[in-house]
């Protein structure tokens, strides 16, 4: 159903490079590029994610109770795009453990403060 999420940044550059490595963990490439978005889609096509300054030329700001949730094949790339996310200057918002007893999941904000979720159902 989702063909892709974008995200608000006030630093294209800083949030681009963020973005860059955590998303490799996913095998996802930047596919476009230009001076108010990158956008970035994982080999084969699938859903993406991209960032964006905001059309209005007002500050991005952060949804309450908005957020990404990321797929992942199991606990273990869980563990390592959370451990990513905080290496690459994330704030924790969950570090990661057992949800409700279908999921295994863990939450950080990215630079801008939108909050992303990565999760694998065990």
């Amino acid at each position: 159903m989702i063909n892709y999420v974008t995200l608000g940044t006030n630093d294209l550059a800083k949030s681009a490079e963020f973005y860059d490595q955590l998303l490799q963990e996913f095998g996802a490439k930047r596919v476009m590029a230009n001076e108010r978005m990158v956008f970035w889609m994982a080999e084969g096509g699938g859903v993406g994610i991209s960032i964006c300054t905001p059309a209005d030329e007002k500050k991005a700001t952060v949804g309450n109770g908005s957020m990404v949730a990321l797929a992942a094949e199991n606990i273990e790339k869980v563990d390592s795009i959370y451990q990513k996310a905080i290496a690459l200057g994330g704030q924790c918002e969950g570090r990661p453990g057992k949800r409700g007893e279908m999921s295994y999941a863990a939450y950080f904000r990215d630079l801008d403060g939108n909050k992303i979720n990565a999760i694998c159902y065990v």
